[in-house]
């Protein structure tokens, strides 16, 4: 189960790095954004993001907002994920992706 978390986490992580670097790119040129190339492969990175909270919210909301709200709820799954794999390397140590984890607690049980 940890594993798993580890991959939706790295892919969560993945779409939000997508939209800090298509900002980071687009203001260098805001007007002719569309033609970097650069920029439209970030936007297509992070476009199921983007596509998944356009749909979530309500039509209201103005598509220039849509971005933000996405790296926002990105953020904050990223985090909340990590809090999910903590629980699950507690309640097992021995599964995949809980190194980090088992290293840890053998450094802490070996301190005095």
């Amino acid at each position: 189960m940890a594993f798993v978390l580890l991959i939706v986490q790295t892919l969560v992580l993945i779409n939000g790095m997508a939209l800090v670097a298509q900002l980071l790119v687009g203001a260098f040129n805001w007007p002719a954004r569309q033609q970097n190339p650069i920029y439209r492969l970030l936007q297509l990175i992070a476009s199921p993001a983007v596509k998944l909270v356009r749909l979530i919210t309500p039509r209201m909301v103005l598509d220039r907002h849509i971005p933000l709200a996405a790296f926002l709820l990105l953020f904050f799954a990223y985090f909340w994920l990590g809090f999910q794999v903590r629980e699950a390397c507690r309640q097992d140590l021995q599964q995949a992706g809980c190194q980090k984890w088992a290293e840890a607690n053998a450094t802490k049980a070996s301190q005095p």
